[in-house]
């Protein structure tokens, strides 16, 4: 991609205005035509938002558009509508055993609202402030509960000469214990809040267990298995390349091999997974500066975990801009799917929506975005600005292709914020257009949530008023 070094949150605030702009658009049409009992919005198709039964990991994103809105705007309904959903309909999500969606369901609801209050965007209330604070304690334990161990008892690092972390469990996919997903790191933010309001996992004889350590266990884990570095690995080991599934021998915890649920295949990136990769690591180097040293010892030290988290954000990061994503920053559904080659060099042009080979997939842009910024700003706080300011500009960049009308819904008939996003290439979910030989012009919850979470984190930035999950 080429990188916009001159763009700032200034330059871009007319679009971010528009983003608001129509996201309220959106959510108000959403709310007044969604039924719950169809299940809980997914994507769209011509324009209109479907529910697609296969766990309901989208629903905090609905809610949290409404507080992403008002935190944006001021505008007190969607504050209410906020309030009004979570306390309705996310309860059964705090107590869901069955999934590893906690941190996308419930700190984007529960989560906000707790942040609204601790940052005096809204009055305090200690009854809604310990009833959020329950929920996220919960939900931190319940994902940390879905755990499952691996063989290795040795520390291991990306960082040549670092202590390293022993990568030896992971929070498990809705596939089942043998199953890592490069997207539960997101959810690691579940854990470390819990942690950080002093709650535990109570384990078999009461036994307690740290949230903390097991979200860096967790950590250590997906980077030594669904990330690659470019050390050797395999045949196809390309620093930065993201594996989205890695699969394990429950009978002895033995690693097998990288597999893939919605990426084209095992050995190339779906760049979703990816996304979550970079914004998700990048997320947790920032949590890490507000953990104490000592809490960090019995996981190898804050130099162990340090390494690990800012590796592993760096070389995803890195193969984001300068391998598979087209020149204005946008990725395609996968870094070397079936038809990739029939595209040209893409790196050399813009991203295609209407092209005749392979999706772009724009909710995979709106997260990296957002872990670039994040990364390039710890970066720059931590002594290497010229690195940070790469990945910053990075960030910006991806926000000023997101942000145009080739991405932005302007049309009030659909419901959709941010086009041109991809649910599940192989299994066939995406509507593809009449005219059109692959899915485009439709949007997804995840996306719509993250464009609205980009939009808010640079505007904030431009406020001299940064915005965490925690």
């Amino acid at each position: 991609m080429k990188i916009n070094a001159t763009l700032t949150p200034a330059k871009l605030q007319k679009k971010l205005d528009r983003v608001f702009e129509l996201a309220g658009q959106k959510i108000t049409s959403i709310n007044k035509s969604w039924d719950p009992s169809k299940g809980t919005p997914v994507f769209t198709i011509k324009g209109k938002y479907t529910s697609r039964g296969w766990t309901e990991w989208t629903q905090g994103f609905q809610f949290g558009m409404a507080f992403l809105q008002f935190d944006a705007t001021g505008d007190e309904s969607f504050l209410a509508l906020g309030r009004e959903k979570t306390l309705k309909h996310m309860a059964s999500h705090v107590s869901h055993v069955g999934v590893h969606d906690h941190g996308f369901n419930n700190v984007s609801t529960y989560g906000n609202l707790r942040r609204l209050m601790l940052e005096g965007r809204i009055p305090y209330n200690q009854d809604e402030m310990n009833y959020a604070e329950l929920a996220l304690k919960v939900s931190g334990a319940v994902q940390a509960a879905r755990h499952a161990t691996t063989n290795q008892t040795a520390p291991w690092s990306p960082v040549k000469g670092s202590p390293g972390v022993v990568p030896s469990g992971y929070v498990y996919s809705f596939n089942g214990p043998q199953s890592l997903f490069a997207d539960t790191i997101r959810s690691m933010r579940a854990l470390v809040v819990a942690h950080q309001l002093g709650h535990v996992l109570m384990g078999e004889g009461d036994k307690p267990i740290n949230l903390l350590h097991r979200a860096v266990e967790h950590a250590a884990t997906t980077a030594r298995y669904n990330v690659f570095f470019g050390q050797g690995r395999d045949s196809y080991d390309v620093r930065g390349r993201v594996a989205h599934e890695s699969v394990f021998n429950r009978n002895d915890g033995q690693f097998r091999c990288p597999s893939s649920q919605q990426g084209y295949s095992p050995f190339t990136t779906w760049t979703r997974g990816a996304a979550w990769i970079i914004c998700g690591y990048a997320e947790q180097l920032e949590f890490l500066d507000t953990v104490k040293g000592r809490d960090l010892d019995a996981v190898g030290g804050r130099r162990a975990v340090t390494n690990l988290l800012l590796e592993t954000a760096r070389a995803t990061a890195d193969y984001y801009i300068d391998g598979y994503t087209a020149l204005d920053g946008i990725p395609y559904w996968d870094s070397a799917a079936l038809n990739w080659a029939a595209m040209g060099d893409i790196t050399k042009k813009p991203a295609d929506p209407f092209n005749a080979y392979e999706p772009v997939d724009s909710s995979a842009a709106a997260i990296t975005a957002q872990g670039l910024i994040r990364l390039g700003l710890w970066l720059q706080n931590n002594g290497d600005a010229k690195a940070g300011k790469r990945y910053y500009q990075a960030g910006l960049t991806v926000a000023e292709s997101l942000f145009s009308d080739t991405y932005l819904s302007a049309d009030p008939k659909h419901q959709g914020l941010l086009l041109h996003s991809v649910y599940h290439r192989p299994n066939g979910w995406d509507h593809i257009p009449k005219g059109q030989k692959v899915p485009c012009g439709e949007a997804c919850m995840w996306g719509d949530y993250h464009a609205m979470e980009l939009a808010l984190l640079i505007k904030r930035i431009g406020e001299k008023s940064y915005l965490t999950f925690f």
